[in-house]
């Protein structure tokens, strides 16, 4: 089983740790923020590979469409 991660109170504020438990409790505002941002995050980056994708595919550099000795 995995270990579960926790917060030293010995290293951190107690708004750090109240931070960090609104952060990982499924009741709260926070918890579900960060989940619909991590999903708005994987979402873009999507997009973002599925158009990189396709620029491969269509040529964008001037020299395909001339010859680049006919400019000497």
């Amino acid at each position: 089983m995995a270990k579960k991660k926790v917060v030293s109170s010995k290293t951190h504020t107690q708004a750090q740790l109240n931070d960090y438990a609104n952060q990982h409790n499924p009741n709260n505002k926070a918890y579900k923020a960060r989940i619909a941002n991590a999903k708005a995050k994987r979402k873009k980056n999507k997009e973002r590979s599925d158009l990189a994708f396709y620029s491969e595919l269509i040529p964008t550099d001037w020299m395909c469409y001339s010859n680049p000795y006919d400019f000497d």
